[in-house]
């Protein structure tokens, strides 16, 4: 028997990598709704799925009464300020979420998804859906191997580009109530991939935002962070939209004792250092870049989430694991709005940057 499933947001990420992944999953499951404030989005979705040969789903408007429907689970592909909102709708309909990045907004709202699908039993699901690529399994293999033996620190950086059209595509880009910057948005994926190396127990962060090249929105355009673990390992994170004239690259890089891995390409899919005793190179550096920096992660993300609901178990990226990066982008932010060093845990909303100006910004 196939689950049931709701997609809640038709927008730019919701049309190309979920739908795509219902698609290719639908051994698995079954889209039986979709739901955007925009009809014709939502009307566009369900069209799609049917183009793609699978039944059409049912269209709707309002997210709360796509959730009367006898659906298993539903995944939330809204603007990020709305991620915690649907999310406690959902769970309090009983269907089980799958969520996109950023999960939440604010620690506080992360937090109570986090608690209320652990009390109703329901999986939360944060879409991490770079964990998933090849070469970064296949790192995350030696690290749990110990390949590395002391892991000194590690580097990630996402040199991309966004440019007006990009924002002007939808008013909520780029607003402190609704996305974020460069951090919130476009690097969470890498910080995430940081800290799941490095151990996911912070101790201390410092960081530096600034909006240089983008006078059109709230946030940052560059995003820097110096995140201390608990084990000792030291996390460097760089996050720029500001490349000239397109993207540039998505790298992480690992430094330990006995190792040294470099991945990047345009979504981390590509090894392009791979150093340990007898060991020089890798298969994995020949791969090709994906079509977008979205990569192709949602399709093995959907499968495994799926499948923790069939098999009752764990999913890869909980929600408890997809606060994490979420932690640190929240307290950069901190760090930068009060020119200090942030001891974990974090408590911190980007409403709280709201009365940063532009110009404070450059400054910070």
């Amino acid at each position: 028997m196939k689950l049931k499933a709701g997609l809640i947001g038709c927008g730019r990420i919701g049309t190309k990598k979920h739908l795509e992944a219902v698609i290719k999953n639908s051994d698995l499951l079954e889209l039986t709704a979709v739901c955007d404030v925009v009809k014709e989005k939502a009307e566009n979705a369900a069209n799609i799925i049917e183009k793609s040969g699978l039944k059409k789903p049912k269209v709707f408007t309002d997210h709360r009464i796509l959730l009367e429907e006898p659906l298993d689970f539903v995944a939330i592909a809204t603007e990020s300020g709305k991620h915690h909102d649907v999310t406690l709708d959902a769970l309090n309909a009983g269907k089980h979420v799958l969520v996109e990045k950023p999960m939440a907004l604010s620690t506080k709202d992360a937090d109570e998804m986090c608690s209320v699908a652990e009390e109703k039993n329901l999986k939360l699901c944060v879409c991490f859906q770079n964990r998933f690529n090849p070469p970064i399994q296949e790192l995350r293999k030696k690290v749990e191997l110990g390949a590395f033996g002391k892991i000194f620190h590690a580097h990630v950086a996402v040199r991309w580009n966004r440019n007006k059209s990009y924002y002007d595509q939808a008013s909520w880009r780029g607003k402190w109530s609704m996305d974020g910057g460069v951090l919130s948005n476009q690097s969470t994926h890498a910080i995430d991939l940081l800290q799941w190396m490095l151990g996911g127990n912070v101790r201390e962060i410092y960081g530096h935002i600034a909006n240089l090249n983008h006078p059109y929105i709230e946030a940052e355009d560059l995003g820097i962070g110096v995140v201390k673990f608990e084990n000792g390992s030291v996390g460097i994170i760089e996050g720029t939209s500001n490349v000239y004239p397109k993207n540039l690259e998505e790298t992480l890089a690992i430094f330990g004792e006995k190792g040294t891995v470099v991945i990047g390409g345009l979504a981390v899919n590509k090894i392009l250092t791979w150093r340990f005793e007898n060991e020089d190179s890798h298969p994995f550096m020949d791969l090709p870049d994906p079509e977008t920096v979205y990569g192709e992660g949602h399709v093995p993300l959907y499968e495994n989430f799926a499948k923790s609901i069939i098999e009752n178990k764990a999913p890869y990226i909980t929600g408890r694991e997809g606060m994490k990066a979420l932690e640190i982008i929240l307290g950069i932010y901190q760090s930068s709005l009060e020119n200090r060093p942030i001891g974990f845990p974090v408590n911190f909303s980007t409403e709280k940057m709201k009365t940063v100006t532009r110009k404070e910004s450059e400054s910070l």
